[in-house]
């Protein structure tokens, strides 16, 4: 009999494990404690608790060819950057276009996720979970476990960090609770944090608050969703060539970069760390913003007074109506048993962020516990390859001994890379994380035999964008339609901007012949009448 495997949530990773257990001939059973798929990218007007939710003008920080899953490129007509209803609108796409809807068990709350007294005989696991809507409680016992829940559902809300805040008269919540401007025109509001969260509530309210304060402890590096010429940030990074430079190469380049946009610290913006020391804030318009006064950047805040705060440098802002806090996240995992795994400050011991190394046989599973620069959906599609193989018996892990190892090195180059904070502790690049999952499963583009076998693709795969699909090319799992994809991809990229004909190429080439002509012709003229 196919080995059961319970997956837990039907976001974009529960979305993964479950195709993925299908192309292994694996039984998926998904548990969904909301009413649709999507996770974090299925906006709700309210707020829920246990539940993340994007804001109602959420766009994605990486493009479509970026964030798309391996074998099911987004559609061209869809937008680059996409509207949370985009990314749903490709979710349905995938989940019919694989059969994956049947597999989920929609208002299923699962409350225990324990192994069973044989365990180290069965690997099984006895999982506790309740139909909400018949507020019955079950248990049900599975041969293997993956848990898709995401890291964006319970806030850090560090209140106890500033002195005076239980007397301060006006608003206060997490970001996770806010979800679009109203309610907030004409106020004075202070946004504390400058990660991607903070920079987008921080834009969106400076367009229709009085004032917007933005409090930052330690400043960010502001990335636009474009570059040089319009090209796409994520599509112009994330190439293997660069890649491969050495990081104070990158370094020079990425702040040299980041300032011709504009100077970061004449804009209060400059922060202690490096670009690749912390993860970077993408966002197109909080320099505007600033420039035109409607965000005041601040230090942070260093106590609450009944109706202001007073910053860290001792300027003082008073009639305060609202205080945002968008200071991330803490990781938890409620259900699953203690002796399994521990959370401490944002820290856990897993081999290659997926798999507890103590864990024998290793039948549970963390998918999607990471933080990239870059796209975090084709990383979760690629643990959900390796895990169900893993569970298969087709892939083995190394020595516990190893997995420790492992695990020890990881923290140790964050910790030299990146400032000491729980933001940081599942810190990945997007090509280095790709590729040291794919080798586990062989699906890692063999540049050798490519170069003799297609030199042409070979070049487009190390040269240009090192897109998901380049893990479909050979090895299991392998698609017949990778290469194609490639080949196509900036055809995509171009089909979503280009909507109206424009002068192609040669009509532009012949026109600046033409130019060049006429701007010579006078000066071949004078020189002819000087000769003669």
């Amino acid at each position: 009999m196919a080995k059961r495997v319970a997956i837990i949530g039907s976001g974009a990773s529960g979305l993964a494990a479950i195709k993925c257990c299908l192309d292994e001939g694996l039984q998926p059973v998904c548990f969904e404690k909301g009413t649709d798929i999507g996770g974090l990218w299925n906006f709700k007007e309210e707020a829920l608790p246990g539940f993340g939710s994007v804001f109602r003008s959420t766009v994605t920080i990486n493009s479509k060819e970026m964030i798309c899953f391996s074998d099911f490129p987004i559609p061209k007509e869809y937008p680059n950057f996409m509207h949370h209803s985009w990314v749903i609108k490709y979710f349905r796409l995938y989940a019919d276009n694989f059969g994956l809807m049947k597999y989920i068990r929609f208002r299923h709350r699962v409350d225990s996720v324990k192994p069973k007294e044989d365990f180290a005989e069965t690997g099984q696991w006895d999982i506790i979970y309740t139909d909400e809507e018949k507020n019955e409680s079950t248990t049900e016992v599975y041969d293997a476990v993956m848990v898709c829940t995401g890291h964006h559902v319970y806030p850090h809300y560090p209140r106890d960090s500033f002195p005076g805040i239980d007397d301060f008269q006006g608003k206060t919540l997490h970001s996770v609770d806010y979800k679009d401007f109203r309610g907030y025109e004409n106020k004075r509001v202070i946004v504390i944090g400058i990660g991607n969260s903070g920079g987008d509530v921080a834009v969106e309210l400076s367009r229709h608050t009085k004032q917007l304060f933005l409090s930052t402890r330690r400043g960010g590096w502001i990335i636009n969703r474009a570059a040089s010429r319009g090209l796409l940030t994520d599509i112009w990074a994330n190439r293997r060539w660069a890649d491969a430079l050495p990081l104070w190469v990158k370094e020079r380049i990425a702040q040299r970069t980041l300032n011709q946009r504009f100077d970061h610290a004449e804009y209060g913006l400059k922060p202690k760390h490096a670009v690749f020391g912390q993860f970077p804030t993408v966002n197109d318009d909080l320099p505007n913003r600033i420039i035109t006064g409607s965000i005041i950047v601040k230090p942070n805040i260093k106590r609450f007074t009944k109706t202001g705060v007073v910053f860290e440098d001792d300027t003082v802002e008073d009639d305060i109506d609202a205080v945002i806090f968008a200071t991330g996240y803490r990781f938890n995992f409620p259900f699953i048993d203690k002796s399994v795994m521990k959370v401490e400050n944002n820290h856990v011991n897993l081999y290659k962020y997926v798999f507890p190394p103590s864990l024998d046989p290793p039948t549970l599973s963390i998918i999607g516990l990471i933080q990239p620069v870059g796209a975090i959906m084709p990383i979760s599609e690629m643990q959900s390859r390796w895990v169900t193989r893993v569970f298969k018996g087709t892939t083995k892990l190394p020595s516990q001994d190893a997995m420790f190892d492992n695990i020890r090195k990881k923290k140790l180059n964050i910790s030299e890379r990146y400032y000491q904070s729980q933001r940081q502790t599942v810190q990945v690049d997007f090509i280095t994380m790709m590729d040291d999952v794919a080798e586990e499963i062989g699906v890692k583009p063999d540049w050798k035999r490519l170069l003799f076998t297609d030199p042409h693709l070979a070049l487009e795969c190390y040269f240009g964008p090192c897109t998901p699909y380049q893990y479909r090319l050979m090895g299991p799992g392998a698609w017949k339609g990778a290469k194609e994809a490639i080949q196509t991809q900036m055809y995509r990229v171009k089909y979503a901007t280009k909507t109206r004909a424009t002068p192609d190429q040669s009509e532009r080439r012949i026109m600046g012949i033409v130019m060049v002509l006429m701007l010579l012709m006078p000066i071949l003229a004078l020189a002819w009448k000087l000769k003669f």
